[in-house]
């Protein structure tokens, strides 16, 4: 089955850098987009980032400048570089990918389990 699985979270001082990784696996045949989203304690998920197939990227307002998404076609993955970390940063960040299977003749989305991202002095 098709799997995403995330890695790289971890504690950091604010203004720190973490670089997260994301694996997609299985019975894939195509990818459309992969995209990171974010949730902190008590608050909704929100979007972070996306990358398209063909290298196209946007941001969240409140990460533009400061995130960086890329991906590998070929290894099928996606990374978000994260600089000048902040508090409001704090998060469990998940990636997210459009996928077709070898199995369906149309896209599904999928999720990864999360990495926890924690900025704290």
């Amino acid at each position: 089955q098709v799997q995403l699985v995330e890695s790289g979270g971890g504690l950091v001082q604010p203004g720190g850098s973490l670089r997260l990784s994301c694996v997609a696996s299985g019975r894939i045949f195509s990818i459309n987009y992969m995209a990171w989203y974010r949730q902190a304690p008590g608050k909704q998920r929100e979007w972070v980032a996306t990358i398209t197939s063909s290298g196209d990227t946007n941001y969240a307002d409140p990460v533009n400048g400061r995130f960086t998404i890329s991906s590998d076609n070929a290894k099928k993955t996606v990374s978000l570089q994260m600089n000048s970390l902040k508090l409001a940063d704090t998060a469990v960040y998940y990636c997210n990918s459009t996928i077709r299977s070898t199995s369906t003749p149309w896209s599904t989305d999928y999720w990864g389990q999360g990495t926890q991202v924690t900025v704290s002095s």
